[in-house]
Parts: structure tokens; C-alpha cells; sequence
């Protein structure tokens, strides 16, 4: 039974991974870097500091806790624990994998291991959180769950995670915000500040 699953998540990862093309190899290298949404996250701290005000500080606190318990178990644990090789690893289809090559010439394989996807399980737990947090604002924030997929799918297309990689590091994700932000609501740990709709800066 597992190796029906193995083999159904390689197949389905070549599939997924053959769909490329070198402008598309840019754009989703820019979308799997960590830095290119800086931008977004300011965006989310401005929205979270119209929503909690004073408040503020306990959900950047509550933010940090998320994203080490997400990190933390995704590549701290499991990681190293399944040391299950990435698909750019695995002699048995690497050379039918489709990877980035780097502007110095070098290709972008990742680490040896990579379940879980840490990327999946991160942005997941962002995107869950934020959206838990602000959801009363506006509906719109459901959109951030595209983001979290669309990044995760970035790191299929780089070649560097199978599908199940990224299934489990969305479960991950969202379970640790599920700990963290039904944690803090029982403690009363924060309480959204009543504000005007136009307040928001996304309504």
C-alpha cells in the first residue's frame, strides 16, 4: 500500500513539474523566495494594527509563536526524523526532474530532505492565522489561502517537493495556528478593537 502511494505521489510530481518554461522558471523562483513578500507582511501588520491597536504586540508575539511551531516541527522534526529525499535528490527519477538553474550556473535542488514542505507548512500557518484574526474585517482575506498554495506549488514546480510534502506541511501549518490562536482565545488573549468598516484598509 505504500509503495502504491509513493509511486502515485512521484507520478503525480512529474506531472505536475513538467509544465515549465524559462519565463515561468523566473516567476515562480521569485515566488518561492522568503523576501519578495515583505511586502505583504507589512500589509498584514498594518491591517492587524487597525484591528487590535494596543493589541498589537500579543499578536506579533502570537505570530512568532505560530510560525516557530510551525517551522520548528516541519523542519526540526519531521524533516530529519522521515529524511525522505526530495525529488531532485532521488537517483531513481532525478534526471527527470525539472530544476531551477541559478544565475552563476548552478542548479537549485534544495536540502537532501524535504519532508515536510517547511515553505507549505509556513505559509499555510500565515495564511490561516491572519485570516482567523482579521476574517471579521472583510471576507476578502480568504484570498491569502491562494498565496499559501501558490507558494506551495512553487516549490513542486522548482522540484524540490512531491505533493505529499506539501499535504503535510498544510496540515502542519494549520494545526499549529489552530493551537496557538484557539490557545489564546480561551486565555482571552486578545480581543479585536470595535472600528469603523472603513477603518480597514482592504474592506
Amino acid at each position: 500500500m505504500f509503495q502504491y502511494f509513493e509511486s502515485l505521489d512521484q507520478s503525480l510530481f512529474l506531472w505536475l513539474n513538467g509544465f515549465h518554461n524559462s519565463w515561468v522558471d523566473e516567476i515562480m523562483w521569485m515566488i518561492s523566495s522568503k523576501y519578495i513578500w515583505i511586502p505583504l507582511y507589512i500589509f498584514i501588520f498594518i491591517q492587524l494594527l487597525h484591528a487590535y491597536k494596543k493589541q498589537v504586540i500579543r499578536i506579533i508575539l502570537m505570530t512568532i509563536v505560530v510560525i516557530t511551531l510551525s517551522d520548528g516541527i516541519s523542519s526540526g522534526i519531521i524533516k530529519d526524523s522521515v529524511k525522505r529525499y526530495r525529488p531532485s535528490h532521488n537517483t531513481q527519477i532525478s534526471s527527470q526532474v525539472h530544476v531551477y538553474t541559478e544565475s552563476n550556473g548552478s542548479e537549485y535542488r534544495g536540502g537532501q530532505y524535504g519532508f515536510i514542505s517547511s515553505h507549505a507548512s509556513n505559509s499555510f500557518a500565515i495564511a490561516l492565522f491572519a485570516f482567523l484574526l482579521l476574517r471579521k474585517k472583510s471576507k476578502h482575506w480568504r484570498w491569502l489561502f491562494l498565496w499559501a498554495i501558490l507558494v506551495s506549488y512553487s516549490r513542486i514546480y522548482l522540484g524540490v517537493h512531491y505533493p505529499a510534502d506539501i499535504i503535510g506541511g498544510a496540515i502542519v501549518g494549520i494545526l499549529s495556528t489552530c493551537l496557538v490562536y484557539f490557545s489564546g482565545k480561551a486565555l482571552n488573549f486578545f480581543q479585536e478593537c470595535k472600528a469603523a468598516p472603513t477603518a480597514s484598509l482592504y474592506s
